[in-house]
Order: structure tokens, then C-alpha cells, then sequence
């Protein structure tokens, strides 16, 4: 009978407790607008010294953005970079790009133990074509992705994606 009574006892209690969840103001705020950093590349900065092109990460010139509010961060930021938008005023500079690439999207990405696994579509084969231009485009998005806190290193699948 005890037992009955405790059961009773514990149900009449929940039944009169109520819970609420406070959600402070600042939360309800919307996200806010991010700066981010796309690396496009500069043939001038990517020279010996005898002036022959190195096609390396030294040419790539960081572009300032701004990324409209969202969760997703990354992939707006990549998706950003492979639109390849560059300013009259950046061209000017010798800033080139040679996205956007017909078809080439980002599917989906992986980050784990601080490996970005970056699974894109390329249905035209676009991203490759050449050593020196197959390095560049791996640069710009292996800068741009590594600005990212986590982010150690950078894989692309498929495998033969930005191969020359």
C-alpha cells in the first residue's frame, strides 16, 4: 500500500511542476554577417628570380568577403570561392581566377581529426588540365578551407579531382 501511495505521491508532484526553458534575448538574434578570406592567385607574386611562374601557393592573394548569416560557414565560404567573383578592382591588381568551372560544385565535406575530406562533382572534368593549373586551383581551396578553425589538412574525393 505504501508503495501505491509513493507512486501517487511522485505523479501528483510532476503533474504540478512545470518546466520552462528561458531562452536569453542575445540568442534570439539573428546569425550575424562573417568575414572570411578567399584565396584567389596572382601570377606576379608567383615568380623566381629569374621571373619564370612557379605555379605555387605562393602567388595566392587573400580577398576579403563578407558571408550573409548561416550555419554553414564552410561550405558557403567554398561554395563563394568556386563562383570565382572577382571585383573590376581585384582584376585590376593581377588577381585571376579560373572558377567558376562549368558543372564543379561541392557535394559534401567531412571534417574529422582535422582532416577536410571535400567531396565535389565535376560531371565535365574540369578541374583538371595541366600540372601548374591543377596545383593552382588545389591551392585556392585548400587556403581558403584551412582558415577555418579545425582544419589541418585537406583532401578532395575523387581522387583524380585536380590532377593534371
Amino acid at each position: 500500500m505504501k508503495f501505491i501511495f509513493l507512486i501517487f505521491f511522485i505523479l501528483l508532484l510532476s503533474a504540478c511542476s512545470t518546466s520552462r526553458v528561458i531562452i536569453p534575448d542575445e540568442a534570439l538574434e539573428p546569425l550575424e554577417a562573417s568575414k572570411v578570406t578567399l584565396y584567389y592567385y596572382s601570377a606576379d607574386k608567383d615568380k623566381d628570380a629569374s621571373g619564370n611562374i612557379l605555379c605555387s601557393a605562393q602567388g595566392l592573394v587573400g580577398v576579403e568577403s563578407v558571408i550573409a548569416p548561416s550555419n554553414t560557414i564552410l561550405k558557403d565560404t567554398l561554395d563563394l570561392l568556386l563562383k570565382g567573383e572577382l571585383t573590376a578592382a581585384e582584376k585590376e591588381q593581377g588577381i585571376t581566377t579560373e572558377f567558376p568551372l562549368p558543372g564543379v560544385r561541392l557535394e559534401s565535406f567531412d571534417l574529422t581529426e582535422g582532416v577536410l575530406t571535400l567531396r565535389f562533382l565535376d560531371p565535365q572534368n574540369k578541374t583538371g588540365g595541366g600540372a601548374c593549373r591543377a596545383a593552382i586551383l588545389w591551392a585556392q581551396i585548400e587556403a581558403t578551407a584551412k582558415q577555418f578553425n579545425g582544419v589541418q589538412s585537406v583532401r578532395f574525393e575523387p581522387e583524380e579531382l585536380f590532377q593534371p
